[in-house]
């Protein structure tokens, strides 16, 4: 950690050029899952030329290194900057809820920077923010994570601990986060059309709205140009919800594809989103 953290105080310029080396290593030399990605951008996008896809498919390798280095630096850089290159455009939207001592959902996508987009939330809401995460094997990648995510005071609830540390932390008013996008391994599965395909995500990004009756937002992160991003606050859902209803998934799905949509190269790729097909009893 202590070698991490001796890097991360690079300068940024000096960052993006151990990016480029990354890039040229990953895409050209090793080729880091050129087979899922290839396979993802095709199954996705089946109206785009080879051409096409195989400029999405470069793009998302050099913002895929750039991903690497920024979340890097997140172990050392100063709030200022992180608000700089991070630039929210409507936190003054909570600002109600806040005053009414209301909760939020905020569900957010693999669209880079995502880590930046938690770390700076924490920075630039108006309430404090707790985030969902997916315990890793690696502790040493929990280790980091956990450093950099609880820089500036968020905190985090295990995936599986949901449920049970939001009614334990239901006085406290703030954000709730969740990256919602990946594939659920063991949870209860939602069945949904998605970039063209068949896709599964969590049930619990339905259930948590409706064991809590809070509000939901969606996050979006957009690439301005290299190290700059804006992220908003979009009103996706209100309570009261019936339970059962799928209708939070269903609308996250529809806002996250359209967002990758506008910036494809900007979503994770190099996941093996679609590894499993729908089982007949599900």
């Amino acid at each position: 950690m202590l070698f991490l953290r001796l890097i991360s105080y690079l300068p940024f310029s000096v960052l993006y050029r151990i990016s480029d080396f990354l890039f040229f290593v990953s895409y050209r030399l090793i080729k880091y899952r050129r087979a899922i990605v290839w396979s993802n951008l095709r199954n996705s996008f089946p109206e785009k030329s080879e051409f096409e896809l195989k400029k999405i498919e470069r793009d998302f390798y050099s913002c895929l290194c750039d991903y690497g280095v920024e979340t890097l630096k997140l172990l050392t850089i100063t709030k200022t900057e992180l608000t700089k290159r991070m630039h929210w455009q409507n936190p003054e939207i909570l600002m109600p809820y806040l005053e009414k001592k209301q909760s939020v959902i905020l569900l957010a996508s693999h669209q880079f920077n995502w880590e930046w987009l938690l770390v700076s939330g924490s920075i630039n809401l108006p309430m404090p923010l707790d985030f969902v995460y997916q315990k890793q094997s690696s502790n040493l990648f929990d280790k980091f994570a956990d450093a950099t995510r609880t820089r500036f005071g968020a905190f985090g609830i295990e995936r599986q601990q949901t449920a049970r540390e939001s009614v334990k932390r239901r006085a406290i008013t703030r954000a709730v986060a969740n990256v919602a996008d990946q594939f659920p391994t063991f949870e209860k599965r939602y069945w949904t059309k998605f970039l063209s395909q068949e896709t599964a995500f969590f049930q619990g990004i339905s259930q948590l709205p409706a064991l809590t009756q809070y509000p939901v937002f969606f996050a979006p992160i957009k690439k301005v140009q290299r190290g700059h991003y804006q992220a908003q606050l979009i009103p996706l859902t209100a309570p009261p919800y019936a339970k059962g209803d799928n209708q939070v998934i269903e609308d996250y799905v529809q806002h996250v594809e359209r967002l990758i949509r506008e910036q494809p190269e900007n979503w994770l790729w190099s996941h093996a989103r679609w590894k499993q097909k729908r089982q007949p009893n599900e």
